[in-house]
């Protein structure tokens, strides 16, 4: 026997609110601000990093983020070095003096955000009077090296700076 179509129709009425409320429980916020108690901040939106570099990403390869915190006593330096990869930091405590090799020096305070060079040697020195300490996230490709160490840059070309 078949039912009647207002029933079916009624059936669909009350149903109809609960698979939308239902369906729409499953749609997750996409952004922080999305959230109604969430604060956002912007604490950078560019296009380069600190010595004025077009910001590139890697284009083959597997994708690898490597996320590490970094401590550096007073008077302390990273060694000459470069990335091959993307990298960024936030300064948690202290501050760094970065210096390159094509003469670019930049001091990074804690609550500051560090959009690092690529493949540009440079060097990174504690010049506070406590620990800097920073999270640097990587963004690189797996079996490639994040940091590449390098010999200080030629003394005659940096003095001439």
């Amino acid at each position: 026997m078949k039912k009647p179509a207002h029933r079916n129709s009624r059936r669909l009425r009350l149903r109809l609110p609960l698979l939308l409320l239902v369906f729409g429980a499953f749609q997750a916020p996409a952004f922080a601000r999305d959230y109604a108690q969430a604060t956002v901040e912007t604490l950078a939106v560019t296009s380069t990093n600190y010595a004025g570099q077009p910001l590139e990403y890697p284009r083959s390869g597997t994708p690898e983020v490597t996320a590490l915190l970094v401590h550096l006593p007073p008077g302390s330096s990273t060694g000459w070095h470069q990335h091959p990869v993307p990298v960024y930091a936030w300064m948690l405590e202290g501050e760094i003096t970065i210096r390159t090799e094509s003469g670019v020096v930049k001091t990074f305070v804690k609550g500051e955000p560090i959009i690092e060079v690529m493949n540009l040697l440079h060097n990174g020195t504690n010049t506070g009077k406590e620990t800097a300490s920073l999270a640097v996230f990587y963004t690189g490709l797996k079996g490639v090296p994040n940091v590449i160490k390098a010999s200080a840059p030629d003394a005659a070309t940096e003095n001439s700076r």
